[in-house]
């Protein structure tokens, strides 16, 4: 007999679907930090339309975006939907995960029940007319980002995917490695591999800023695999270890230094000393770390206003 709901850790029969499941909830009434916003609760499990996939949850991947989910800022995802006609008042974050299917709707033809899965993060509308014209999905003006702009993310027992989403689980893969490269992977590539001109060469310089997060992490291992000479800016002697176990040349210690931010206004002169003054640590910093005085070729540059003029400037 099938049961409602069954608790953490408990196994359904394969392909039993409860109509109830746990799930890692934000609520617009706790919009904050995330140990804040988020609260286990029980929900409705997700029901499958066509071309969708409901997966068995077994890891779950962490990004930024559940930071933003839980602040409600830059964007409120659940007003944001609720705008465009969905019911829920609630969202369900998490855009990675590995897992085993566990029901399928009509039309999927290239996964079953059982198969074992990881997933992309990426959800679009395979009918929009620039995708039938032959647009990349992932530049498609429906693309949206599962677990952020919609809902029934990975923190859940069940999550709900587009059949594209799924792809096989490498066996050599643990479950929790399976679900923590397929939004940060190929991110961090198509910012080193992507760009015509401006990509990693055997023997270049690459400064990896936030290189012990998401980000960081695969591109340090993707410049190391191209002959790159990879360099992480961290904030903590722990991360910098971390970073070298994954192959980086020498790290940088941001709190090292004090210059961060927008460049100092003109005719600010103390401002203006103080970002050279900083800028050129860093500078040096990296030339020790080269042996050679060398500045990056291709910076790998995501965190923002605080940290674009030093890179800039290198």
């Amino acid at each position: 007999m099938t049961k409602a709901l069954y608790e953490i850790g408990e196994t359904p029969p394969l392909g039993e679907v409860p109509e109830r499941m746990y799930a890692s909830v934000i609520r617009q009434s706790r919009f904050g930090e995330p140990k804040q916003a988020f609260r286990t609760e029980v929900v409705d499990t997700p029901a499958v339309g066509r071309g969708q996939v409901l997966v068995y949850v077994m890891a779950a991947g962490i990004n930024y975006n559940n930071v933003w989910s839980s602040l409600g800022k830059p964007v409120d995802v659940i007003g944001m939907r609720q705008r465009q006609g969905e019911p829920e008042d609630f969202h369900i974050g998490g855009s990675e995960a590995s897992g085993v299917v566990w029901a399928v709707g009509e039309g999927v033809r290239h996964v079953k029940v059982g198969d074992h899965v990881l997933l992309t993060s990426g959800q679009w509308d395979e009918t929009a007319k620039d995708i039938r014209l032959g647009t990349d999905p992932l530049v498609s003006e429906s693309i949206k980002a599962w677990g952020y702009e919609t809902n029934y993310g990975s923190f859940a027992q069940f999550c709900r995917v587009d059949e594209y989403q799924c792809h096989p689980k490498p066996a050599r893969l643990t479950w929790e490695e399976s679900a923590a490269f397929l939004l940060t992977g190929p991110t961090a590539y198509r910012q080193l591999f992507g760009w015509q001109g401006n990509t990693v060469r055997p023997g270049d310089p690459v400064l990896i800023w936030g290189g012990a997060g998401g980000l960081g992490s695969m591109a340090i291992q993707l410049v190391r695999l191209a002959g790159g000479v990879p360099i992480a800016m961290v904030s903590s002697e722990d991360r910098s270890e971390y970073c070298r176990r994954l192959g980086a040349a020498g790290t940088v210690n941001r709190r090292d230094f004090d210059h961060w931010g927008r460049l100092p206004d003109v005719g600010d002169a103390e401002a203006s000393a103080r970002f050279l003054r900083g800028a050129r640590g860093v500078g040096k910093k990296i030339w020790e770390i080269l042996g050679e005085r060398r500045s990056p070729r291709i910076v790998l540059e995501h965190s923002g206003q605080d940290t674009l003029p030093t890179s800039m400037y290198l």
